[in-house]
């Protein structure tokens, strides 16, 4: 059977279809890289923001469009949450998304003949062993009342050490170089009834370092609130990344306690200057919403100045989207859409000030870059990487650098990232 994988919105979501994949590779079907050679065809969504439901609702009717003799699978968030009727030919909710392949098996999908198809190796997708992502739990037990993600995901729920440290294992025998750990709620590891033998975050990522080889190892978004005071002793260990992404939302306190969250500007203030001293050349990312239900433009121009003070490497903006069945949702003094929009447009100017400000720190610096991408250029075959704090480097190189780590002195800043010129170059494989 030729199948088709497309994933929208979050790395877990990312990490849920790269296993599924390895799961169809092993089970003897093909990957293919297109919906018009698939005899299957299986869209993981999103439903974060109205935005992505829409995107996931376009995603599967473009799907049914260019193939309407595969059959198509969706799963993930917006399957879960929607009450709308989905054309699909199986639906999987989150909590069965583990077992979807038993699922496909237990249809008993009449598949269309493939004679018809393109050859399998002319459509079959590279496979890229470089960075892998890796879920370690799934579902979240907050309540922030923007979000609609606990819903479809469900309660907090961690997945065996044993299980982990297996798959990560077999990724570094495959040739990753990088694994990036994931989920809902990251920090919640190990909280739950069924992951308390498991220990918490820290013993796990301990447990990594120790107990595999894993070249790199990155963790995905943290919530401040799960960070302790011996967290970051982990860091003695060069193999984890230096960079956290601490979500935000708002540098606002007033607004802060609106949204549920669960701390203050103060102390998450506090917890960035421990990490800064603790881990030299660290970068630390966040998530900003603007436009939440009851923004004045005194709360965003708070917001503005505290984000702008925190001196973030990156920012990723949203302007709120309101998710029906949220209390946000309920909240009076709904802000604009015009006004959503200007504030997005003006907190993006910030990221991208602080972004050049971060890197800038960088120049002429030597740091490890893990060489991702190739695509030729006018001027020759041009590379992307990124170092371990995160900064997007790219290069020009006739050698194949795919999938190597090499030391890279950092030379100039660019609208993308940073120029680097590699010092060795060396193939790995």
């Amino acid at each position: 059977m030729r199948v088709y994988l497309e994933s929208l919105g979050c790395k877990l979501n990312q990490s849920e279809m790269e296993t599924l994949a390895r799961q169809f590779v092993a089970a003897g079907h093909e990957l293919v890289a297109s919906a018009e050679a698939a005899d299957l065809c299986i869209l993981n969504t999103c439903a974060v923001t109205h935005v992505a439901a829409r995107k996931s609702r376009q995603t599967a009717h473009r799907l049914r469009r260019l193939n309407p003799d595969a059959r198509l699978v969706i799963t993930g968030c917006y399957a879960e949450v929607t009450t709308e009727p989905l054309e699909a030919d199986l639906t999987v909710g989150n909590e069965d998304k583990a077992r979807l392949l038993d699922l496909i098996r237990s249809a008993g999908f009449r598949l269309p003949e493939t004679g018809h198809q393109q050859p399998v190796a002319d459509t079959r997708p590279p496979v890229a062993r470089t960075r892998a992502f890796v879920k370690i739990q799934d579902g979240c037990d907050n309540a922030c009342t923007y979000c609609i993600v606990h819903v479809a995901r469900g309660r907090q729920r961690s997945r065996p050490r044993d299980a982990i440290l297996e798959e990560i294992r077999a990724l570094v025998a495959e040739g990753y170089k990088e694994i990036v750990l994931t989920g809902v709620h990251v920090g919640a590891y190990g909280r739950d009834a069924g992951g308390a033998s498991q220990g918490d975050l820290r013993s796990l990522v301990t447990a990594i370092l120790t107990e595999t080889d894993v070249p790199r190892l990155r963790l995905s978004s943290i919530e401040p609130w799960d960070i302790s005071p011996d967290f970051f002793d982990l860091w003695q260990n060069p193999r984890l990344c230096r960079h956290l992404h601490l979500p935000l939302q708002s540098g606002c306190d007033a607004t802060l306690r609106r949204m549920g969250r669960r701390y203050t500007t103060t102390t998450f203030a506090q917890i960035v200057a421990a990490a800064r001293e603790a881990i030299p050349g660290l970068a630390i990312t966040t998530d900003i919403i603007v436009g939440f239900p009851g923004e004045s433009e005194e709360e965003f121009a708070t917001s503005c100045e505290f984000v702008t003070r925190m001196a973030f490497a990156r920012l990723h903006v949203f302007p709120y989207s309101m998710r029906p069945g949220t209390p946000a949702a309920a909240m009076p003094d709904q802000v604009p859409h015009t006004v959503k929009k200007a504030r997005a447009k003006q907190m993006a100017a910030i990221g991208r000030r602080m972004a050049t400000q971060f890197q800038r720190a960088f120049v002429g610096q030597t740091l490890e870059v893990l060489w991702e991408h190739r695509r030729n250029a006018a001027r020759g075959c041009t590379w992307s990487g990124l170092t371990d704090n995160y900064i997007r480097v790219t290069t020009t190189s006739e050698e194949d650098l795919t999938n190597t780590l090499l030391p890279t002195r950092l030379i100039a800043v660019t609208s993308a990232g940073m120029r680097g010129v590699p010092l060795v170059v060396r193939q790995i494989h």
